[in-house]
């Protein structure tokens, strides 16, 4: 079984050429296999910084602490070999790569993840049922990596990326944002997809309550000030659905 723990980060960002400002103030947190954990909070509270940190982002500087995936320390990891130690980040705002194209781009990263490259009869039947299943045309196998999509599309290509690699931890930094109603039960059956199939452990860091109809939290945990606030169960979404953030935010104050 996959544990990963955060043990009291701290981590600074850039905020000027040499200035830095300390966003996360001690974060703890243990994701076992097949476990969700629903990360939610207002906006600059640290849960993109935290994402971030995690995967090794070079504007952000972690001070303290320590993440640990069965026992190693990621954080002296580069950040390829976070990757492919099995730690997937699924950005908020995915970037494009015109001239390298979905297909490749998945293969690549495939043979980095699995130590070898695919055989491409293998590949091709991998790509093609994962991207009928979260209803992909198969054209966009041929396009560069998110150039021209849209913030749907985007979405469902993060997922898409996460069902091939088969990572044993996905940080899915708001996954749920700029999603209809239909991409969102589409993408939501992606994440339950990889849970069920690969035991997958998920962060999942959202600002609504919406994608948690689809993907049913173990664990919800209130992040204010940098760090977690309070947890609690799937109930806990609920009640910041109806009286939102603000005491936790005068706490951390």
């Amino acid at each position: 079984m996959t544990k990963f723990e955060i043990r009291g980060l701290r981590a600074d960002v850039l905020i000027g050429e040499e200035e830095r400002q300390e966003i996360l103030t001690g974060v703890d947190l243990t994701v076992n296999s097949g476990e969700t954990h629903a990360i939610m909070g207002p906006n600059g509270s640290g849960k993109s910084t935290l994402a971030y940190a995690i995967a090794g982002h070079p504007r952000y500087e972690v001070t303290e602490g320590e993440v640990l995936l069965d026992g190693e320390n990621v954080l002296d990891m580069e950040v390829d070999e976070r990757a492919r130690a099995g730690v997937f980040l699924a950005m908020q705002y995915p970037v494009e790569v015109p001239g390298v194209s979905m297909s490749n781009f998945l293969r690549s990263a495939m043979t980095a993840a699995r130590g070898e490259a695919p055989k491409l009869r293998q590949f091709s039947k991998e790509l093609q049922g994962a991207m009928k299943g979260l209803g992909i045309e198969s054209a966009f196998a041929s396009r560069g990596v998110n150039e021209g999509f849209s913030g749907g599309e985007k979405k469902r290509h993060e997922i898409l990326q996460m069902e091939l690699l088969k990572p044993k931890i996905a940080v899915l930094d708001e996954s749920d944002s700029g999603l209809d109603v239909d991409a969102l039960k589409i993408v939501a059956d992606g994440i339950n997809r990889a849970k069920e199939e690969n035991g997958l452990g998920v962060m999942l860091i959202t600002h609504y309550t919406r994608i948690l109809d689809h993907v049913e939290p173990d664990h919800v945990h209130v992040f204010a000030g940098g760090r977690i606030a309070e947890s609690g169960g799937p109930e806990l979404a609920n009640v910041l659905e109806t009286d939102g953030y603000e005491r936790f935010v005068k706490a951390g104050a």
